[in-house]
């Protein structure tokens, strides 16, 4: 039986006589890839800053590994959550080993081995040579100031890891490579991902499940394969119809598209590479 790491139960938020969502009810099963999409000022953003707290929703509750985010405290459930944002926002006056080593730090104050090994662990996997630890954020390219961001998103090893526009500001080289090293990290980790993205093709290739909103509402919440296959509604089909005639030849070709690592439905093994 799949474990609900993250649940949505009639979350309302309003902004004195603005709604921006409604009633949202979804859940997140521990080591899925969600990508989240819409139209701008959908609650996207919204909805993810809910989950570390950074936003309070006005009624409702989210559950995040079983405890009701209310009965926590915030600092903490913050530290214990991965969180990345478009353009990396890194400490302009720290190193790339002290942006990283940043959070396991705040844990762990007097283990500075431990925090070593992180810093080793995480450069590695997101693909950072160590000989750029002692280089400064303004020393960097945009791909890698990114690279920093997710491994100091991760230097903790969480549970879960939210991710807003994180690629937005990069070229689409860069992008497509930070993709592929995202999917990589989810294959070998097996982390609880929430990705949010203006971008269908983004959405369609990464995920694992799609949530696609508008209005503050939930349109569709399924596979790729599936939201290619059968849109929920007329919105979700004009999402999609690009990805639809890019991908499809015939109908029962869908499952073959390239933007879609999920589209048996099923997600790759914890520790298995795509």
């Amino acid at each position: 039986m799949s474990e609900k790491i993250i649940e949505f139960r009639h979350v309302k938020k309003t902004y004195g006589s603005n709604t921006v969502i409604e009633d949202l009810n979804f859940s997140v099963e521990k080591g899925d890839f969600v990508t989240v999409i819409g139209s701008s000022g959908c609650g996207k953003t919204t909805t993810l800053k809910m989950i570390n707290a950074l936003i309070q929703p006005t009624d409702g509750d989210i559950f995040v590994e079983g405890t009701n985010i209310r009965d926590r405290d915030p600092v903490q459930l913050r530290r214990s959550i991965g969180y990345a944002i478009q353009g990396s926002v890194l400490f302009p006056h720290m190193t790339v080993e002290q942006n990283i080593a940043y959070v396991p730090n705040l844990l762990n104050k007097k283990d500075k081995k431990r925090t070593g090994e992180a810093v080793d662990k995480w450069m590695k996997i997101v693909g950072l040579d160590p000989s750029m630890k002692e280089r400064y954020p303004s020393e960097l390219s945009g791909g890698q100031q990114q690279r920093v961001g997710i491994a100091r998103a991760l230097a903790a090893s969480p549970e879960i890891l939210l991710m807003d526009e994180p690629f937005g500001a990069v070229d689409e080289i860069t992008r497509s490579s930070l993709q592929d090293e995202i999917r990589r990290i989810h294959a070998e980790t097996n982390i609880t991902v929430l990705f949010v993205t203006h971008d269908i093709q983004e959405a369609l290739k990464l995920a694992t499940k799609v949530l696609i909103m508008d209005h503050g509402e939930i349109q569709q919440y399924d596979t790729p394969d599936r939201v290619l296959q059968h849109p929920a509604n007329e919105f979700v089909e004009k999402l999609v119809r690009r990805e639809r005639h890019t991908c499809l030849l015939a109908e029962d070709r869908i499952g073959g598209c390239e933007f879609s690592r999920a589209a048996s439905g099923m997600k790759p093994a914890a520790g298995k590479t795509e």
